[in-house]
């Protein structure tokens, strides 16, 4: 946890927002509970809500909170665990010690929720709530509030919280440096093992292991495939052979939960095949464009369409595009090769709120394009000091999609199908890096890692030769 203080200044900044906003009543907080995974006493890893971590800062199970916002008071609801509990889990902290670090006085029983929650809904007070997306919670929340159907969230509520949560602050961006670098160790692995003959699992094995040996954990499920066509390719079946070309989409989360995301493409080989050299110099120029545009005020739309942008270049180049590319990313032309968006926000979540709502998160409560590719940008919003979010350009040649387009007619003013198909078979690359928004422009978070053509096969090419050694 950071320091009590720290929670202490959150809630009231949220306090302050939404009494300026003219909102009053209670602000209701429910944190996670744990989820059975084939019985009731085998569970899946905890997880606390984001939300509640970033407020209150308790990392345990069945609490919950409520803030006043007429009186300014906030109230911890929870009960301390019984003998029986720590014979198995040892001794626990009592809810009073952890409200009190997180700097919260006054605490309840969690029967006492309901009773407070009855009298406000008596004295007519409104109950701000944020949208659950756990079903527990759900059906918690419907029997809180005496409900059958989804209590309707706050906007307002969902509203403050994301642009509180949006701008991180220096201890925040020091947990999520330190998620990042671990995140570079295990890029840095898999790089340094990967070799035909080789499983997908065990270089997916490998990068977790890392992760949880450092006492941290994934911030997602680990994406390590020679299928990077499968935008999320969970799947770790393969075996690798000489002349794959080899995507590892993974991150690391920091033991207070911010996370870190990385993507690589590096050959099986010590080195790329020349159709492989090309495609990735497509994606390595379009990430090195968009994190050049990137800046205080720029719109991650525009990020998003210079990359878009770069990619068609590059296609072009290669004679799989065609005409003009101004006209084929306004289109959408480009999006048989790139479908969905160059980044997302990064913090607590490595989808930072994306259960509070993407078109708050991103667009500022306004509608999302519903265009193919572009209705998958998560974060177009103009981006501002303090932002965490990743650059995250890529090129991918999926056969169904190619074969519904061409058969569908579209876009032939701008794609080459005959030549694309011949193509297909190269699979998906991507290379993917966090960012955070300084006063004057973005900063590329952690520690440097193999990034151009020369820089990847050099490390494949130095473990090769470690390897012949041996």
């Amino acid at each position: 946890m950071f320091s009590d203080r720290t929670y202490r200044d959150r809630r009231s900044q949220l306090i302050q927002t939404l009494r300026a906003a003219g909102e009053r009543g209670l602000l209701l907080f429910l944190g996670n509970a744990e989820s059975p995974c084939n019985y009731a006493d085998n569970t899946y890893p905890f997880r606390q809500d984001s939300t509640f971590l970033y407020f209150f800062g308790i990392d345990h199970a069945d609490f919950a909170a409520l803030v006043d916002l007429d009186e300014g008071t906030t109230t911890v609801f929870a009960d301390d665990l019984g003998i029986d509990a720590i014979v198995w889990m040892g001794p626990q902290p009592s809810v009073a010690e952890l409200a009190s670090r997180g700097g919260v006085d006054r605490t309840a029983a969690a029967s006492a929720l309901a009773e407070a929650l009855v009298q406000a809904r008596t004295l007519g007070r409104r109950i701000h709530t944020l949208p659950p997306y756990r079903t527990d919670n759900l059906q918690r929340l419907q029997e809180l509030l005496d409900r059958r159907s989804v209590p309707e969230a706050s906007v307002p509520f969902i509203r403050a919280v994301v642009e509180q949560r949006a701008v991180k602050s220096a201890e925040e961006l020091a947990e999520i440096e330190a998620a990042v670098d671990l995140s570079v160790d295990m890029h840095l692995a898999a790089m340094r093992m990967v070799r035909p003959g080789m499983r997908e699992s065990d270089v997916a094995a490998k990068v977790t292991e890392l992760a949880l040996a450092s006492g941290a954990g994934l911030s997602f499920p680990v994406i390590a495939t020679i299928h990077g066509e499968t935008l999320h390719n969970h799947f770790h079946g393969n075996t690798l052979k000489s002349g794959d070309v080899f995507l590892l989409d993974c991150g690391a989360e920091s033991r207070m939960h911010y996370a870190g995301d990385l993507s690589s493409t590096f050959p099986v080989d010590p080195t790329f095949t020349s159709r492989q050299r090309d495609i990735y110099t497509v994606v390595l120029n379009a990430h090195l464009a968009a994190v050049a545009k990137a800046g205080p005020g720029v719109p991650m739309r525009e990020v998003h369409r210079t990359a878009c942008r770069a990619i068609a270049e590059g296609m072009k180049g290669l004679g799989l595009m065609k005409g003009d590319l101004d006209a084929a990313v306004e289109a959408g032309a480009h999006a048989l090769f790139f479908p969905c968006g160059t980044g997302h926000m990064m913090g607590l979540d490595v989808h930072d709120m994306e259960d509070l709502g993407e078109v708050y998160v991103g667009y500022e409560g306004q509608p999302k394009s519903t265009q193919f590719g572009l209705k998958s940008l998560r974060l177009a919003r103009p981006l501002q000091p303090g932002f965490v979010f990743t650059v995250e350009p890529g090129v991918y040649f999926i056969p169904e999609l190619v074969r519904r387009w061409k058969a569908e007619g579209r876009f032939t003013d701008y794609v080459n199908y005959d030549a694309v198909e011949g193509w297909l078979g190269t699979g998906g690359m991507r290379i993917e890096e966090d960012l955070t928004i300084t006063e004057t422009g973005a900063r590329i978070l952690g520690k440097g890692r193999p990034r151009t053509i020369g820089e990847v096969e050099a490390e494949r090419s130095r473990q090769e030769g470690l390897d012949r050694r041996a």
